[in-house]
């Protein structure tokens, strides 16, 4: 709806926001591209532009939680030790990622959040149905 106005009547309520957590689990646990739809109903949540991100970083926090427990059971720690260059700029990356996008927040409006939002589920969507991700 941000990237195309006539579809702003199709936004999801409010009362439909444990629905959308039960789809984006489920979806996210079929093909691991849960933050999508959960960033589709929390985008009309009434959330300020701090509050969106803050949300979504923590629901993503928590399922990583769940997730650790079993990625350590299931790893062989010869291949993480193999790979720890990629891990430690991954790392880095992240920390980097966060930092500039702190940065930029107080710079942006929550229409642009908004649209930046659309737009990467849109090329997410389209980067997963020709197979590249």
């Amino acid at each position: 709806a941000e990237l195309a106005p006539f579809l702003k009547s199709y936004r999801f309520a409010r009362k439909n926001l444990a629905a959308g957590g039960v789809l984006s689990g489920f979806f996210g646990g079929l093909s691991g591209h849960q933050g999508a739809l959960r960033t589709a109903f929390l985008v009309n949540a009434g959330l300020s532009k701090e509050q969106f991100i803050a949300t979504g970083i923590v629901v993503a926090c928590m399922v990583d939680l769940t997730r650790l427990p079993v990625y350590f059971t299931r790893f062989a720690w010869q291949d993480i030790a193999d790979e720890w260059r990629i891990l430690a700029l991954a790392s880095i990356c992240a920390f980097a990622g966060a930092f500039l996008g702190a940065r930029f927040l107080k710079k942006t409006t929550l229409g642009f959040v908004r649209w930046l939002a659309a737009c990467m589920i849109l090329l997410i969507s389209v980067l997963l149905g020709t197979g590249v991700i």
